[in-house]
């Protein structure tokens, strides 16, 4: 009887929202299904989780209706209302996965794990001494975050240590910035990267679009790529930044008119003069394909780089409990050309592996404001592409974390050849200061020389690489040192300048710039 009272505790809120019929069907349905958790329970071979068995039920009903409808059981919620807030509590660190060890990037100033001295390039072996080398990146980072208040014990390994370091960290409020990085690439052009949606988006944007006018910034890049997804509201607040007032942003139409919606830049004299192009590639998706699909429908600036993922779906949150939702599939929206980019979900595992575009005569077609043809049925096509490649080896060398450690080793006169080098704020070399010493200025230019330098130190690890492919990969083996040494010298955001100066859809977009600058000029003759 206690079990199917807890049953019908975690199942009954779900079919409330969910399904039709009365309460006599919805008791049948959970007598049918406690009847096989019984089962379960007394014949499995080892001991189950009802509760887990319980949300993973939910799941599977789901995922039988499109990719995008999701249940959100506590440790998801929990995550869901962080990135909405931009805010979580933990250490303040930058982690990633390199091999089987979780590495951390950056520890963000003035937080508990910088007030501990914790460095870029340690490893955390432990976590509440448990082994972090079973876990992703994403599993360490879940670990890691926690109630406010609260202690994780963290063990760290650094080089040059004899004993791995064993710290007791109380977690604190940590912010989430959903706009990172903003800076001048060169000659008044600004860039801004919008690496998710949030509560917070439109407020952070507006604060780095301030701040680069001040900077003298003339026509402005951003940079949507990787960037899934969130709130309609922020995608509609930022496209409003760059329409004119009553320009359309986007409409959304379901089964239940109650969601049908259309939404219309509602603010004038803001930043409707500004050149913009968009940067996207496969990873961009819903609310900032809302957004690359209101510049482009309203010919109000250029999309540049890869066809967007195409998820013109629009989820609406239902909640269940205090600590669990519904995430449901209620309407599509359509862009102010009238098109949906909603790519077809009919083969599951297609849609979601394999990210090509459909044919553009199996698309349908729809014209903007000034008559250009564009396409629905997958996602935004740029208009201009610029595909996003790497080399087998990079990717490898990025996977096993050797740009990162050489970054910090060469910063730190570790290498044989970083020992003739002097960067800023150094008097002098940390020894012998030879007299060919070789000073930096504002910018770190991999040489040939530091190429051989870090064959040397690939080597010392012990990592194999064909000569004939990574002289293949040379162009994007010199950007990533670049951009490490960068980070390692000056800061995370500087490394990331470095970066984009040399990224083919920036390259792309700064020569076609000037025919951004006319969509503005006819706007104002």
């Amino acid at each position: 009887m206690k079990k199917r009272i807890a049953l019908i505790g975690i199942l009954l809120p779900f079919f409330l929202h969910f399904l039709a019929g009365s309460a006599d069907d919805w008791m049948n349905l959970l007598d049918k299904f406690s009847s096989i958790v019984s089962v379960v329970e007394a014949n499995y071979y080892q001991p189950v989780d009802t509760e887990k068995l319980v949300y993973s039920s939910i799941r599977g009903t789901l995922e039988t209706l499109d990719p995008h409808s999701y249940f959100l059981d506590p440790d998801n919620f929990a995550r869901m209302r962080e990135d909405f807030t931009g805010k979580f509590y933990g250490l303040g660190i930058q982690i990633t996965k390199q091999e089987d060890r979780i590495v951390i990037l950056s520890a963000v100033e003035g937080t508990p794990a910088w007030r501990l001295g914790l460095q870029p390039g340690d490893v955390i072996s432990h976590i509440n001494g448990e082994s972090t080398k079973p876990l992703s990146s994403f599993d360490a980072m879940q670990k890691l975050r926690g109630e406010k208040g609260t202690k994780v014990n963290v063990t760290i390994v650094r080089e040059g240590l004899d004993k791995p370091l064993e710290l007791t960290v109380i977690r604190e409020e940590i912010p989430l910035f959903s706009v990172p990085y903003a800076f001048i690439l060169q000659d008044g052009i600004g860039y801004i990267f919008v690496r998710n949606w949030a509560e917070t988006t439109t407020d952070e944007l507006e604060e780095k679009l301030t701040a680069l006018l001040g900077q003298g910034m003339k026509a402005l890049f951003l940079d949507l790529r990787g960037n899934t997804g969130g709130p309609l509201y922020q995608a509609v607040a930022v496209s409003d930044e760059f329409l004119p007032k009553g320009a359309k942003i986007v409409s959304v139409s379901g089964r239940n008119k109650v969601y049908d919606k259309e939404f219309f830049a509602i603010r004038d004299n803001q930043y409707e003069e500004l050149p913009l192009i968009i940067l996207t590639n496969q990873g961009t998706a819903s609310a900032s394909e809302i957004v690359a699909g209101a510049v482009m429908d309203n010919d109000r600036g250029l999309i540049v780089g890869e066809d967007t993922w195409g998820k013109g779906l629009v989820q609406t949150v239902f909640p269940l409990a205090p600590n669990m939702a519904l995430a449901l599939t209620t309407g599509k929206y359509y862009t102010p050309s009238g098109r949906s980019i909603q790519r077809d979900y009919t083969h599951i595992e297609d849609y979601l592996m394999n990210k090509s575009t459909p044919p553009a005569d199996k698309r349908e077609i729809s014209y903007t404001l000034k008559g250009r043809k564009v396409l629905g049925q997958g996602g935004i096509t740029p208009d201009y592409e610029v595909k996003a490649t790497l080399k087998p080896l990079t990717g490898e060398l990025m996977f096993r974390g050797a740009f990162f450690s050489y970054g910090r080793k060469f910063a730190g006169h570790v290498t044989p050849l970083s020992k003739m080098y002097v960067f800023p704020k150094e008097e002098k070399l940390p020894a012998n200061n030879p007299p060919n010493k070789i000073v930096v200025g504002s910018d770190f230019v991999v040489s040939q020389e530091v190429l051989e330098d870090f064959k040397a130190y690939l080597q010392s690890l012990k990592i194999e690489f064909d000569v004939q492919k990574f002289k293949e990969a040379e162009g994007e083996i010199k950007r990533q040192i670049e951009r490490e040494v960068a980070s390692a010298v000056w800061t995370v955001e500087e490394g990331m300048k470095v970066f984009m100066k040399t990224d083919p859809a920036v390259l792309k977009a700064l020569e076609v710039l000037p025919e951004a600058k006319k969509f503005v000029e006819s706007q104002n003759p």
